[in-house]
C-alpha cells in the first residue's frame, strides 16, 4: 500500500489519513486562511509553503522520537481533505506524544474535530501503546480549548508568556490525559 493510502484511524464520517500530493491545494486554502492562522505559529501562508509541507510529510512517518507527522483529516466517504492533526512524538520521553488540530472554517461546527481527536487518542493510545498525551492552546482560543475540554483532557497549567508568537508573547494552557484515563472513559 502507497504511504498516500494509509489509513491510521476511521470512524463512521472520517480517517486520518498519509497526506498525498492532492491535498496541496486543499491544504493551502484553509492554511492560509487568517482566521484559521490566528493562533497558529504561521502567517502569510503561501502556496509552495503547501506544496512542501505535503511534500515532507509524504516523506515521514508517525511515532519517530522528536519528531512531528501530521495526519490528514478526510470525509470517509469523499476522502476529501478537510483538516489536520499532529502528532509530536518527545524526543527525550517517546511514550508521552504531543497533540495539535487544525480544521477548514468550512468543516467546522459539526464536530468532525471532536471525533477527529477521538480517533487520534484511540490510535495513540491502543495502537502506538502511548502513556500520556499533551496539548498546548493560546490562552485566547476559545474553541480550541473546548474541543481539548469536550474530548476529558485535564488543564494542567497556565504557562505565561510561554512562546513568542507574532512579535508578542503568549500564554499557554496545558492540557493532559492518561492512558488509564482514556481507557476509563
Amino acid at each position: 500500500m502507497e504511504k498516500s493510502n494509509l489509513i491510521y484511524a476511521k470512524t463512521n464520517r472520517l480517517i486520518l489519513r498519509h497526506f498525498c500530493l492532492e491535498d496541496v491545494e486543499t491544504f493551502y486554502k484553509y492554511r492560509s486562511n487568517p482566521t484559521v492562522s490566528q493562533f497558529q505559529s504561521w502567517e502569510n501562508y503561501k502556496y509552495e509553503d503547501a506544496e512542501s509541507f505535503v511534500n515532507k510529510q509524504i516523506a515521514l512517518r508517525p511515532n519517530q522520537p522528536g519528531t512531528w507527522f501530521q495526519y490528514a483529516i478526510a470525509l470517509a466517504h469523499s476522502n476529501e481533505l478537510i483538516g489536520d492533526c499532529a502528532l509530536h512524538t518527545l524526543l527525550d520521553e517517546p511514550r508521552i506524544v504531543e497533540i495539535g488540530f487544525t480544521l477548514a472554517p468550512e468543516h467546522q461546527g459539526n464536530g468532525y474535530v471532536h471525533e477527529a481527536i477521538g480517533a487520534l487518542f484511540t490510535y495513540i493510545f491502543h495502537t502506538l501503546k502511548k502513556h500520556k498525551v499533551i496539548a498546548f492552546t493560546d490562552v485566547r482560543n476559545e474553541k480550541s480549548i473546548r474541543v481539548l475540554e469536550r474530548i476529558g483532557m485535564r488543564r494542567e497549567g497556565h504557562l505565561l508568556q510561554n512562546y513568542m508568537s507574532k512579535g508578542q508573547w503568549v500564554d499557554e494552557y496545558q492540557y493532559s490525559m492518561l492512558q488509564s484515563e482514556w481507557a476509563e472513559r
